[in-house]
């Protein structure tokens, strides 16, 4: 299920700038300052895809794969200076995968992956260009458990089973994670974007997927990204309130930035078209996103490459996206 693995790894907070602008220095957090992000993501996957192509059949024979990720994120950054800060992410997942024609119910719950960041703008702010650019770094450390495992019934009794790779907690790796965010003002509009890519070296995690093939044994490692862009403009007669429109694109790549790309995972992307609103009030900030799936593609993996063959991947129509921002 493409989504999995890059929300646990690149679920980004809001940013250190507010799109509506009313706290101090235009909306940059001040030197000494703390803010608070409680983020939430919500995503039902189940439209399978091979390539850009649905697969309607699954539905039609009633074998389509269901996924429920709930994703709660939570993010605090310390404002050093004018330019940097300091951030650490803390992912709580709870999520349940079932086959339609199957009573069997995987679940997973827990801490995932943690990742502790630095960022810097390239301009001390604020500017009288009413715009700016910043580049983060982090390390994402392998605190979510990459075997989350569930009693299942067969025939013999119920055995545990390793549940399957998108819904873990974890990836078992380390990781180096790279961000980037802008904004310009442009007379009351603001244009922004953000993105970023997190890189695994790790080859395989060592964990037994259940797979029949011995090439697909194995659990993969995988880096992941996400990239956003739009405008936000501030709502008419409504001090605080921002609506906003813009494109993303989040995804696993085939083959790694760095090191191999063996084991099992399914690369891909999913591009979506997105309405939110921003509402500020005082210290708070709450945001909503709801990015809706215009192409879906799920490439094909190493293993895959190697055989001849092409595996298919769920993906969701919609994801929810809110977050709550307090600065202190």
């Amino acid at each position: 299920m493409i989504g999995a693995v890059s929300c646990a790894g690149n679920q980004r907070s809001e940013s250190d700038v507010t799109v509506t602008g009313n706290v101090e220095q235009g909306g940059y957090l001040s030197s000494g300052k703390w803010q608070l992000d409680i983020g939430y993501r919500h995503q039902y996957s189940h439209r399978h895809f091979v390539g850009t192509v649905e697969q309607v059949q699954r539905a039609q024979q009633h074998t389509e794969v269901i996924n429920q990720i709930n994703l709660t994120n939570l993010a605090l950054t310390y404002q050093r200076t004018p330019r940097w800060s300091f951030q650490a992410n803390v992912p709580v997942l709870f999520a349940t995968r079932h086959r339609e024609n199957s009573p069997s119910v995987f679940r997973s719950r827990g801490i995932g992956d943690i990742i502790l960041s630095t960022q810097a703008w390239l301009w001390k702010p604020p500017t009288e260009s009413q715009g700016n650019i910043a580049v983060g770094f982090g390390v994402l450390l392998p605190s979510g458990d990459k075997s989350v495992q569930n009693f299942v019934n067969t025939a013999t009794g119920k055995q545990l089973a390793v549940v399957d790779q998108s819904i873990q907690l974890g990836q078992g790796g380390w990781g180096i994670v790279a961000s980037t965010q802008a904004f310009k003002t442009v007379k009351k509009a603001v244009l922004f974007m953000d993105g970023s890519y997190t890189i695994t070296p790790q080859d395989t995690n060592g964990v037994h997927t259940g797979r029949s093939l011995p090439l697909e044994a194995i659990m993969s490692v995988s880096d992941s990204y996400l990239a956003e862009t739009g405008v936000a403009y501030p709502f008419p007669r409504v001090r605080g309130l921002a609506v906003n429109f813009g494109t993303r694109v989040e995804g696993v790549p085939v083959r790694d930035h760095i090191g191999k790309s063996n084991g099992f995972r399914r690369p891909g992307y999913a591009l979506s078209v997105f309405p939110g609103f921003e509402y500020s009030r005082g210290r708070a900030t709450w945001t909503f996103n709801l990015p809706v799936a215009v192409l879906r593609d799920r490439a094909r993996s190493v293993p895959d490459l190697q055989d001849g063959r092409h595996g298919d991947a769920a993906f969701a129509d919609y994801v929810w996206l809110m977050n709550y921002t307090y600065r202190f």
